[in-house]
């Protein structure tokens, strides 16, 4: 545990939470217990702002005008998987809030001298399956292909589905075997995809899950780690639309949307990829909002991130973001982001979400 860390954390927290208290005596408690323990205890106070601090530290997050918006669960005490799994399934039906997605972080036991805390190891709470046939052909998402594979060493078996929710799987200790758990149904809210002027969209039968939850990276507050802390914001369109569905090496379906709408394949000339990229996106845009659910637009979020900058320029904070992460993947110099630089990114900077161990070794 590294004393220094835990002391600048603090003293950051009572800097910008004028309420805190003390920060001389709170600095002197925890450094004692450090030098007892070899760790120490956040308040629950220390733990929210921790977490909403490490989203506005994120820096391929161009949603993080809402920073402070961030509800955080505290279930420190949560350590087996089995409760770890429920709880996680709770976790989507309160963001999910009926279709108005709220931000949410749950933040379980963290590594202790002791005893190392629960992981999970799904890199998102909801992903859809990948199966490869033996022609090389996929079904599914090929993103999905390695939390598949070890979804069915572990015993999991399903049909073969394009749309096919992968169970969660937990490690209650990092050398521990994962325990693996099916979502029920009521924790995964899916939105079925249409177009606005195609009814022949439907026949596709594309859905996409509403609460994009990412699970796998520790969060490091102040020198302590918690490796299970999954926290979702909302979807931005081009997420789904233009990566999810169209990057060739997940669904690919920008040649069936072509074909779909006749355009002409025969050269990249006609530049039918980005005809049919437009209308992937016209058409997740308007299913989310037809289905009441929460997302946003790439345009009316470059907007808002721009404000996110000076909001924290007032503050006398530095924004640091990845120029290649916050400029959309459609439009990118039609967006305000697109034309300026950005603070660098200072990889020591925390609190911060960082990558975990890998899952699917």
């Amino acid at each position: 545990m590294d004393r220094g860390q835990a002391e600048e954390f603090l003293r950051r927290f009572h800097h910008e939470e004028s309420h805190a208290g003390d920060v001389e005596r709170r600095v002197r408690e925890v450094l004692a217990e450090i030098d007892r323990t070899g760790t120490y205890e956040h308040s629950p106070a220390e733990l929210a702002f921790g977490a909403r601090v490490a989203w506005r530290n994120a820096a391929r997050c161009i949603g993080r005008l809402y920073w402070r918006s961030l509800v955080v669960r505290d279930l420190r005490w949560v350590t087996s998987a089995d409760d770890v799994a429920e709880q996680c399934a709770e976790h989507l039906r309160l963001a999910f809030n009926g279709g108005r997605i709220r931000p949410v972080i749950s933040v379980f036991a963290p590594d202790r001298p002791d005893r190392a805390g629960p992981r999970i190891v799904n890199d998102q709470l909801v992903r859809y399956a990948g199966h490869r046939t033996s022609a090389g052909r996929w079904i599914g998402d090929p993103r999905g292909g390695a939390p598949t594979e070890r979804a069915r060493a572990l015993g999991w078996k399903r049909e073969e589905e394009a749309f096919q929710v992968l169970p969660l799987m937990v490690r209650e200790r990092p050398a521990a075997r994962p325990e693996w758990y099916e979502l029920p149904e009521d924790a995964v809210s899916e939105v079925p995809l249409r177009h606005p002027d195609h009814a022949w969209f439907a026949e596709l039968g594309l859905r996409w899950y509403a609460v994009p939850a990412i699970s796998d990276m520790v969060l490091e507050i102040g020198g302590l780690r918690y490796p299970a802390a999954p926290f979702n914001g909302w979807y931005m369109g081009t997420e789904i639309g233009a990566r999810n569905l169209a990057d060739t090496g997940r669904y690919d379906l920008l040649p069936v949307v072509a074909d779909r709408l006749g355009l002409d394949r025969s050269s990249e000339r006609t530049l039918w990829r980005d005809r049919a990229l437009v209308e992937l996106n016209v058409a997740v845009l308007h299913s989310f909002e037809e289905a009441g659910v929460t997302m946003a637009d790439h345009h009316t979020e470059s907007e808002r991130f721009l404000r996110h900058i000076e909001r924290e320029r007032r503050h006398g904070r530095a924004t640091p973001a990845d120029w290649s992460w916050i400029v959309p993947p459609v439009s990118g110099s039609a967006t305000s982001v697109f034309h300026r630089y950005y603070d660098p990114v200072d990889p020591s900077l925390r609190p911060a979400f960082l990558p975990g161990e890998p899952s699917y070794g």
